[in-house]
């Protein structure tokens, strides 16, 4: 209950603070980075070396991306059929692919399953929602604006450049032994920073708006999102017979809401930014819920 309390409590501080105006307005982008510089980095060098090094930590890897790909084919065929725009089904596969599965994900995931759990889902997050962002996310960006080619060697250094996904080299060396009791505390404080500064950087960010033109496309992103995403991963889990932790992790992984990050990237791709914006911030809520029931059809 505690770890609920304050999902709500953090996302609500950060919300009112965006609506009153009290701090200033790059402030999400300021935790953000302490986030991605600190925190995340830490989280990932404090829970990884914790993991068995067996098929089991591959399960997480597999089964983002095999739901990310269904999901961006539905969205694909889904826009076709339903004659959307370039822009809007831009943007849907964006925010209806990319999961939120470390802002939203480690507070969900710990209030569910408890800290020892966390290595499973950095390797779902780091492995395949942050390089499906990295690759994936760019080249949906540039094709669906129009903008520019897609620099693949610009995407290659973003991706090795990035602070999580250094931590988790380094990380995956160590393995099955321990720190010293001294670098394992100061890990544990930083890493510790993530969950209220991340909840707050999500209530900042968090916007409504939702014109009744875009209630259709608003409807399939959160359908595949919330819906499809969790039962493409019960239906892997259920074809190879993977019935353990990191499974469950795993489901629970594919059903977060969508990802803030890629409707800023939509919104900075000119890709339905309202639309992006609403899908995001009506997900987040609704995420509360679908996960509750995810959790209780798979546990």
């Amino acid at each position: 209950m505690e770890n609920f309390a304050l999902i709500f409590v953090a996302i609500s501080i950060g919300y009112i603070i965006s609506r009153i105006n009290v701090f200033p307005k790059d402030t999400p982008i300021i935790l953000n980075q302490f986030i991605l510089y600190i925190s995340a980095p830490s989280m990932v060098l404090l829970k990884i070396p914790k993991l068995s090094l067996s098929y089991e930590v591959i399960i997480p890897v597999v089964i983002a991306w095999v739901v990310m790909s269904v999901s961006a084919l539905a969205v694909f065929y889904l826009s076709k059929l339903l004659n959307f725009t370039k822009e809007v089904t831009g943007a849907l596969m964006l925010v209806a692919v990319l999961g939120n599965t470390s802002y939203l994900g480690i507070p969900i995931i710990r209030a569910y399953f408890g800290e020892e759990a966390l290595g499973y889902l950095l390797m779902y997050d780091q492995l395949g929602s942050f390089i499906a962002l990295s690759t994936y996310g760019s080249f949906v960006a540039a094709y669906y604006s129009s903008s520019k080619n897609v620099d693949i060697k610009a995407l290659s250094l973003k991706i090795v450049t990035f602070p999580p996904f250094l931590a988790l080299l380094v990380a995956l060396f160590f393995i099955g032994t321990s720190f010293h009791p001294v670098i394992d505390g100061v890990l544990t404080s930083l890493a510790n920073t993530i969950i209220p500064l991340a909840l707050v950087a999500v209530g900042l960010q968090l916007k409504f708006r939702l014109p009744s033109e875009d209630l259709k496309p608003f409807s399939i992103a959160l359908g595949i999102k919330l819906i499809l995403a969790p039962l493409v991963a019960i239906a892997l889990c259920y074809i190879f017979s993977w019935n353990s932790e990191a499974a469950a992790i795993s489901i629970m992984e594919a059903a977060m809401a969508p990802m803030i990050t890629a409707a800023a990237v939509a919104s900075m791709a000119g890709l339905a930014p309202r639309l992006s914006s609403a899908i995001v911030g009506y997900g987040i809520i609704l995420s509360f819920f679908t996960t509750w029931v995810v959790y209780n059809f798979i546990i």
